[in-house]
């Protein structure tokens, strides 16, 4: 595909290496030709680089088989995800979660990304409802919702909640900002 042609959260392959694109931007300059300036993150070494493309430069575009898998349990430094369709168990790394394991709490469903049957990557829904395990309790009158004090979840996560929120309730998460959201 053409470089012109590349979007945030695609995955793109350079010198055998796979990439994200984490951001692009299309730069028209005065003088000169017009050429896009993209954030990739390396899938291997986690580091985000900056590379410079004309619009015509061909890009190694891949094919990712996104699955549908259910979170069971942890075991060490892995997490036992099974597909949902062909009851099939994978064991994923903290590396290959990153933070979303901070937003996924067991039996969630989740989507999983493979390349050539190795997971890459996990894609999760823009919010989620997690259990408070441990805050400070609220009191009456504590109403103001501008006011924030931490909480921690039941993936150990901790966030930042309004002062009416008690533990044992369920909030709402935004999984992109790790912001509170709303009781769910």
């Amino acid at each position: 595909m053409n470089a012109i042609d590349l979007r945030k959260g695609m995955m793109i392959k350079i010198d055998g290496e796979l990439y994200t694109v984490s951001s692009f931007h299309h730069v028209t300059p005065g003088k000169g030709r017009a050429h896009m300036q993209v954030s990739i993150k390396s899938l291997k070494q986690g580091n985000v680089t900056q590379r410079r493309f004309r619009p015509s430069d061909k890009v190694e575009d891949i094919y990712l088989d996104n699955r549908d898998m259910e979170y069971l349990y942890q075991e060490g430094d892995n997490y036992c995800f099974m597909d949902t369709e062909n009851y099939e168990q994978v064991f994923l790394s903290k590396d290959v979660l990153g933070d979303a394991i901070s937003y996924v709490a067991p039996n969630a469903k989740v989507t999983v990304s493979f390349y050539e049957n190795n997971a890459i990557g996990v894609e999760l829904p823009t919010t989620v409802t997690l259990k408070i395990i441990e805050t400070d309790p609220g009191k009456k009158g504590d109403t103001v919702t501008n006011v924030f004090k931490p909480a921690k979840l039941e993936t150990g996560f901790v966030t930042k909640v309004p002062l009416f929120i008690n533990t044992g309730e369920i909030v709402k998460i935004d999984t992109r900002t790790g912001e509170f959201m709303g009781r769910a």
